[in-house]
């Protein structure tokens, strides 16, 4: 099975040298390499990303002239030699490192992601000494010499066998600003095509994270001209992810929501390129093995194909900027100073150990069965609604999707549109493809932030009095239960055909639903998912008191449910479980369960009439502190 295939996963982590971090190419120890690939690939990691420095393997110089002006392109004093590595600006010393690294790679059976363009680093810019100062994402200059470095540097190391993707270069997005989505956009063209021009049998990987459909750094386009997009999910540097202790359900889907995310607004599989804890003021050892076992099975059983840790070894005791800039990148590495094994690398191990054993049984792991589409609109936190509406579906039962209402409308049993934000959220041909759908039996949930809407009373049997700006919690009850909601905007409205399913504290509805053609829908005039990203324990917090929000999405599970034939055979009651199913023929589906909670669980399940349980492949229904379970389901 290749590296990033569907159904496979690979465990491994970003490597710069024990004993130099960003310096290790200027400080070439092969021994201590050695030592820490034979390290590695002993405890189970079999792939790392690295990275040839861009500014100590294109160390250009200037030689300037009157005004200014380059003169001449240099090393140093030293004009550059009229050779292949010369015309390209690239040193034979850095490149001639780089062979021995491939070598030592071979030597302790790892393979290897190359970031090709490596001019930022954990805070730092190392650009080649002719580009200091210059816009290296925009400039002609810096773009003419990062396609020669590109063309050449793949030229040179494509038949290393040891080399199982391109990466386009580390976090580029951070290594200067652009004006406009159409600036990044052609940056990108012209990495990707430098690479392919000389390689066409490896895929090109991303490396970027902090993508949005909407800023100049998208996934949309990325997708477009890469084979995999990236994640770096750090709860701490990314919004709406740090409300909670990292051993918990909110934190611990960040990566797989974010995931899931970047691939179904970018067109294509994404796979988590950077992850960790960064260190011991965000949790101790034994916390950050329970976060990256919890995320190493959740990543597996949504398809999302790889985790990289960062990073591969502590670097405390550098002195070197960026690591006497950065405390938070000192303590991050799988090995203690000592080089003895943090317990994160015995979980990472344990779970390559599982998976070896799995594919003897199995050679993938099918796609999960999902439920339905989230439909993210124009004007809303992208993000931070994707990522409410993801954990709240899985507390209700629901496997979701992602797409945005600028792309096409895949066919689904259940369209989820949440939070949605001012007049022009989506064009009136979509909102109508939708409710085409539902009218041949799709289901479908919209809820409100300050978005308008047309034809609302026709399509949600609702009419609509009076608006007013409200700001403020407001106490809904629902299903007997009194649930705080936070809503910029009071609708105050009367059934038109609707069944009320919730009452503000005025008696007024703000959650209804009505029958529309085959299918159903479901108004909610408050905007749940976006309140919910500035709320702690909004899923439920570590000392055991329970949420009550996903109990509007229950009810939209129920209706899904009832009506449309079940597409799976198990569901779970326990709001900490997640559950995703896989189906391996007519008559046999597997079932993978995350405790995504610091506490022992029981794992409640209920399944379809004519289906039971068979063997556990991983754990049991006593299930750990953030564990998992993988079991065979039987028709």
């Amino acid at each position: 099975m290749s590296f990033l295939e569907s159904g496979t996963f690979t465990a491994g982590a970003n490597y710069w040298a024990s004993h130099a971090g960003t310096n290790m190419w200027n400080d070439w120890r092969p021994e201590i390499v050695n030592r820490d690939f034979d390290k590695l690939s002993c405890a189970g990691i079999k792939m790392l990303r690295v990275f040839p420095l861009w500014s100590d393997f294109q160390p250009l110089s200037g030689l300037y002239g009157g005004h200014g002006y380059i003169r001449e392109y240099s090393f140093g004093e030293e004009s550059l030699p009229d050779t292949p590595e010369g015309r390209a600006g690239v040193s034979r010393t850095a490149l001639a490192r780089f062979d021995e690294l491939c070598a030592i790679a071979d030597m302790n059976d790892i393979k290897l992601v190359v970031g090709l363009i490596t001019g930022w680093m954990s805070g730092r810019l190392y650009t080649p000494p002719v580009l200091n100062g210059v816009n290296v994402l925009t400039d002609p200059k810096a773009i003419m010499w990062e396609v020669r470095f590109v063309r050449f540097f793949v030229e040179r190391f494509k038949n290393k066998k040891v080399i199982a993707a391109w990466d386009l270069g580390n976090e580029c997005n951070c290594m200067a600003p652009v004006e406009s989505a159409e600036s990044f956009y052609a940056w990108t063209s012209q990495i990707a095509g430098a690479i392919l021009s000389k390689d066409q049998t490896r895929p090109i990987v991303s490396g970027m994270h902090s993508l949005l459909p909407d800023n100049n750094y998208t996934m949309q386009h990325q997708g477009e001209l890469t084979d995999f997009l990236t994640t770096h999910p750090y709860p701490y540097f990314t919004p709406h992810c740090d409300m909670d202790p990292v051993n918990t359900m909110r934190t611990e889907f960040h990566a797989t929501a974010e995931t899931l995310f970047y691939r179904g607004l970018g067109g294509k599989p994404c796979f988590v390129e950077e992850c960790g804890t960064l260190g011991p003021m965000f949790s101790g050892e034994e916390t950050a093995a329970d976060f990256i076992r919890v995320n190493l099975f959740s990543l597996w059983a949504h398809d999302c194909r790889a985790l990289f840790w960062w990073c591969a070894n502590e670097q405390s005791h550098l002195t070197h900027a960026p690591y006497n800039w950065n405390a938070v990148e000192r303590e991050l590495g799988l090995f203690r100073r000592d080089m003895s094994e943090k317990p994160v690398l015995n979980v990472m191990g344990g779970f390559a150990r599982f998976l070896e054993a799995f594919h003897k049984g199995y050679a993938a792991l099918p796609p999960r069965i999902s439920d339905g589409v989230c439909v993210l609109t124009r004007g809303q936190d992208t993000w931070g609604v994707a990522y409410m509406s993801f954990i709240l579906a899985k507390q209700a039962g629901l496997d979701l999707e992602f797409t945005h209402s600028d792309l096409s409308l895949p066919d689904s049993p259940l369209y989820m549109v949440p939070s949605v934000c001012g007049d022009s959220a989506f064009t009136g041909a979509y909102f109508k493809k939708i409710m085409e759908k539902v009218k041949r039996g799709s289901v479908l949930y919209l809820s409100l932030e300050s978005g308008l809407l047309s034809s609302f009373e026709e399509t949600f049997g609702l009419r609509v009095l009076s608006r007013q700006r409200s700001d403020k919690i407001e106490n809904i009850t629902l299903e007997n239960t009194i649930i705080p909601v936070y809503t910029r905007f009071k609708l105050k409205m009367i059934s038109s055909g609707a069944q009320t399913l919730a009452l503000d504290s005025a008696g007024d509805p703000v959650f209804a639903a009505r029958d529309y053609g085959m299918g159903k829908v479901f108004f909610l005039s408050c905007p749940l998912e976006k309140s919910l990203t500035t709320v702690q324990d909004a899923f439920g917090s570590a000392d055991g008191s329970e949420s009550e929000y996903y109990r509007f999405y229950s009810i939209v599970a129920r209706q899904l449910h009832s009506h449309k034939a079940a597409r799976k055979a198990a569901r779970t009651e326990n709001r900490n479980i997640g559950l995703t199913e896989h189906i391996i023929n007519e008559h046999k589906r597997l079932a993978i369960l995350v405790n995504y909670d610091p506490r022992p669980a029981t794992a409640k399940i209920t399944l379809q009439d004519g289906w039971t349980m068979g063997s556990f492949l991983y754990g049991s229904l006593e299930m750990a502190a953030n564990d998992a379970a993988v079991l065979e389901l039987h028709d």
